[in-house]
C-alpha cells in the first residue's frame, strides 16, 4: 500500500505523522483547545515540537485539562509541585506563563464571548490557504502573527512571539500551510 504524501516536517515516526493527518492545519473554534495549544505552542519556546508533543499527554494531566479556571487559581505551592514535574518542561517562567496565560484569557473570554471569537479576528474569521511548494518558502512570521502576538501581550499573555504565534495560527487551522503536495491540502 502507498504511504500518503505528507509534509516532510512530520515524517520522523507515527505520533508525527498522526498529529499531522488528524490535527496540524485544522480549523480548530473551541475555546479549550485553543488555549492548550496556546499554552503548548509557549512551552515549545526554544524547544522542538516533537518534544512538547511527546509530553501533551503527561501537560492535560498536570494542568488539570487544560481548565482555565483552575489553573488561574494556582497557588505557588502548585508551581513548585509543577516544577518536580518530570512528565512536563520544568521551567518557572513557562509554567507560571501558562497560569498568566490562563487569567487573560478567562479576561478575553468575557470580553468577547469566547475565546475563538476573539483569535480568528486576527484572520478575518477565516482560514488563510497558503500555496507553498517547498518548507523554504514557509514564513516563520507574518503581518497577522505580528498583530496577534503584540495584542496577546498587550492582554498579559507570556510566551506569545510572533513566531510562536504563526506556529500556532498553522497548528489551528487558521493559516493552511500544508504543502500544496500534501494529501491535506484542499484540492479544490
Amino acid at each position: 500500500m502507498k504511504e500518503k504524501k505528507r509534509c516532510p516536517w512530520c515524517l520522523k515516526d507515527d505520533l508525527y505523522k498522526e498529529y499531522h493527518d488528524k490535527e496540524w492545519g485544522t480549523a480548530v473554534h473551541d475555546d479549550q483547545k485553543l488555549f492548550e495549544m496556546l499554552n503548548l505552542e509557549g512551552a515549545q519556546a526554544g524547544l522542538s515540537w516533537y518534544t512538547v508533543l511527546t509530553k501533551r499527554e503527561n501537560y492535560r494531566k498536570a494542568f488539570d485539562n487544560w481548565d482555565a479556571k483552575k489553573i488561574a487559581r494556582y497557588t505557588p505551592a502548585k508551581v513548585e509541585k509543577l516544577l518536580q514535574n518530570e512528565g512536563i518542561i520544568r521551567n518557572r517562567l513557562k509554567v507560571e506563563g501558562a497560569i498568566k496565560n490562563a487569567k487573560a484569557f478567562l479576561a478575553l473570554q468575557k470580553e468577547f464571548g469566547s475565546f475563538d471569537r476573539y483569535i480568528w479576528q486576527f484572520v478575518n474569521y477565516k482560514p488563510i490557504n497558503n500555496r507553498h511548494k517547498t518548507l523554504k518558502t514557509v514564513p516563520a512570521k507574518t503581518a497577522e502573527s505580528d498583530a496577534m502576538s503584540k495584542d496577546l501581550q498587550k492582554r498579559g499573555f507570556k510566551f506569545v512571539g510572533s513566531t510562536i504565534c504563526y506556529a500556532y495560527m498553522q497548528a489551528m487551522g487558521m493559516v493552511n500551510d500544508h504543502l500544496v503536495s500534501c494529501w491535506k491540502y484542499p484540492k479544490k
